[in-house]
């Protein structure tokens, strides 16, 4: 059983207080990002204190030990996520992983007469590297219907197949509805008819047990720093056979065989032939942390905390009047929210003023205003460190917002 306030001692952000938390922090926004335990800063002062250097470029002891780190940081991730270690690339994050698949897959087989189909919910990072194969090869974008609560139903997605349709690419978690949707179904549906699914897991592989074999997805794309890593840190998971198919998006050193003055080029095999230039070591070093902290904790028990805080936060938000809340039967731990004539930015700005933190705009989901009927909406977020007493607070203010509040409805 998850305790949040005896793991808080295990995270600075509240150990420590700065100049500006003159007040307990309330942090909702981990959709966002996420808090760094010491375990994981431990491991970047590992690397920079103890073992700096490049890797793959040293006949030495130091660029030795990064090679080996390197190579135990895959098997980590890939049993994270039931892969195999040739399986897992290093990028920047779920963006740069999103982009490979993009640009190094679907750019190079994709024709004008293939489609690939999205959600309007899903973030920019799954919209616009779509977009651009769409300008570079000439095929069609095409949006799977959500259902009435906002829900990707397999239902919906066989009804939006059709013989041109090449790939989909869905979040297994919605980032602003928070919805999880049946991403093992519509592997199946969509293989059935020859279609390969990418998944943004940016929202569910810190948050629940994603086992890649099991869902049989093709690609997966996940950030470190939205479960406890560092930024600029990030995972793609690719079926081996597709990785060896795919082009590198970036070259340079470290991913080449060789090439000459012809113009000829041989790249390494998968993953390193996605891995140019120097990759983000220290980074490496703090996801692998984050990973094994995460670990201990237990999967499960994160999902099935965060589980019973959303039913907690539901019932109390329901008691505010005129709160609009858009994503009350979802499953994540991500709640969506306005308050009835408060336009969404004031009223994140009035939450930070009793030192609340949540996130308002369009959370880079920008096409969701067509089924929202909203330009912009409050988000809170809760991760396992989250308490009741955060709720309480975000729920007192928003009860006792007086004047503030109160002047827009005029």
């Amino acid at each position: 059983m998850i305790d949040p306030k005896r793991i808080r001692k295990d995270f600075p952000m509240y150990v420590n207080k700065t100049q500006m938390q003159s007040r307990d922090l309330v942090f909702l926004d981990n959709a966002s990002t996420t808090f760094k335990p010491y375990e994981v800063i431990d491991a970047e002062k590992e690397y920079l204190v103890h073992s700096t250097s490049n890797s793959h470029r040293g006949d030495y002891d130091l660029c030795f030990i990064n090679d080996t780190k390197i190579e135990e940081a895959r098997n980590v991730i890939a049993s994270f996520i039931s892969a195999k270690p040739q399986e897992i690339v290093f990028t920047s994050g779920t963006t740069m992983s999103l982009n490979f698949v993009a640009l190094g897959y679907a750019a190079k087989y994709l024709t004008k007469d293939d489609e690939i189909l999205l959600t309007v919910a899903e973030h920019a990072s799954n919209v616009l590297p779509w977009y651009k194969v769409s300008e570079i090869t000439g095929c069609k974008i095409k949006f799977i219907p959500l259902d009435k609560e906002g829900r990707l139903t397999p239902e919906n997605v066989l009804k939006a197949i059709s013989k041109n349709t090449k790939l989909i690419s869905v979040a297994q978690v919605t980032n602003v509805l928070g919805f999880v949707n049946d991403i093992k179904e519509i592997a199946r549906i969509a293989h059935e008819h020859g279609i390969l699914v990418s998944c943004d897991g940016a929202q569910s592989v810190p948050h629940m047990e994603v086992n890649v074999k099991d869902l049989d997805i093709d690609f997966l794309s996940f950030s470190g720093h939205k479960l406890c890593g560092p930024t600029g840190i990030g995972v793609l998971y690719g079926k081996e056979e597709l990785l060896e198919k795919m082009d590198p998006v970036l070259s340079g050193g470290g991913n080449n065989v060789k090439f000459d003055i012809d113009g000829s080029v041989k790249y390494l095999p998968a993953p390193a032939r996605f891995e140019a230039g120097t990759l983000n070591i220290q980074g490496i070093y703090g996801l692998v942390a984050a990973i094994k902290y995460l670990e201990k904790i237990g999967m499960k028990n994160i999902e099935d905390f965060e589980k019973n805080l959303r039913k907690y936060a539901i019932s109390q938000l329901k008691t505010i009047p005129d709160l609009i809340i858009y994503n009350e039967n979802a499953e994540a731990g991500i709640i969506t929210f306005n308050k009835k004539g408060v336009f969404a930015q004031d009223l994140a700005t009035y939450l930070n003023s009793k030192g609340i933190a949540c996130r308002s705009g369009q959370h880079c989901a920008k096409m969701l205003h067509h089924y929202l009927n909203e330009i912009a909406t409050v988000r809170m977020s809760i991760y396992f460190y989250t308490t009741k007493e955060d709720i309480d607070a975000l729920v007192n203010a928003l009860k006792n917002g007086g004047h503030f509040l109160d002047a827009y409805f005029a």
